[in-house]
């Protein structure tokens, strides 16, 4: 069985490009694709998931990772059983809101909050999900995307985080599921992958020193981790892969 194709499924942005970092690093070493959300339009997580579904690869298995934002959408979609899925790698994500509490209070909020386009809210968004790793290419990379992206469809999609709630289709999940989880995210708590662990004991968590996005601040320790995840289920294909009647 040659190995599978990883599927990229991008964080709250949508743009895909914030996997630059990962794909230099992993140098063509994996065939890889890139899934795009548009920059307007693609709010809630029914039309990523009917987005991602139309871009599957036709031959061949494949790998989904869910960054971030796109966890969820990972999570339904795998739900499906599409064929040729072989694993699912979850990357600092979640199934269900990571901060309850903390929505209740803020959602009321949102259309004010200036999610991007002021020197404040660039500064607590580096805080939040870049920290010390932060080096000047990911800074300028991480302020370019965020220009791009119209503070519509980041409050949008943040109200889609609120409302999800996968754990069932987690559940219903029997491929292989691997969750990369930073040690220092200050977006979402350790409790998100309890409880993705709740609904999926089978799921290996492996923990890297690195912020909230992870793929970017760590790309060599992550590529390392989703190169030897590739590799197992390339090489167990009897017992992980979906839609083959295995």
């Amino acid at each position: 069985m040659s190995e599978p194709t990883l599927l990229l499924l991008p964080g709250l942005d949508g743009t895909g490009d914030f996997f630059r970092p990962l794909v230099e690093t992993l140098g063509g070493s994996i065939p890889t694709r890139i899934v795009r959300y548009p920059v307007e339009g693609c709010y809630d997580y029914a039309t990523c998931r009917e987005l991602v579904h139309s871009q599957l690869p036709v031959n061949g298995s494949y790998v989904v990772l869910g960054e971030s934002f796109s966890g969820p959408v990972a999570i339904g979609l795998a739900a499906e059983s599409p064929p040729g899925l072989a694993g699912v790698i979850l990357s600092s994500s979640f199934v269900n809101n990571p901060r309850p509490r903390l929505s209740r209070l803020v959602r009321p909020l949102l259309p004010y909050l200036p999610v991007h386009g002021t020197s404040l809210s660039l500064r607590l968004s580096r805080f939040l999900v870049l920290g010390r790793w932060m080096t000047p290419a990911i800074r300028d990379l991480h302020q370019d995307i965020l220009a791009r992206v119209p503070a519509t469809t980041l409050r949008r999609r943040l109200e889609a985080v609120a409302d999800c709630d996968e754990r069932a289709a987690l559940s219903r999940i029997r491929v292989p599921i691997v969750c990369l989880v930073p040690k220092h995210d200050r977006l979402v708590p350790r409790s998100a992958s309890h409880s993705i662990q709740t609904q999926a004991p089978l799921a290996e968590v492996i923990e890297l020193a690195a912020p909230h996005c992870l793929l970017q601040c760590a790309p060599r320790e992550a590529a390392a981790k989703i190169t030897a995840f590739l590799e197992s289920v390339a090489h167990n294909p009897a017992h992980h892969l979906q839609g083959t009647g295995a």
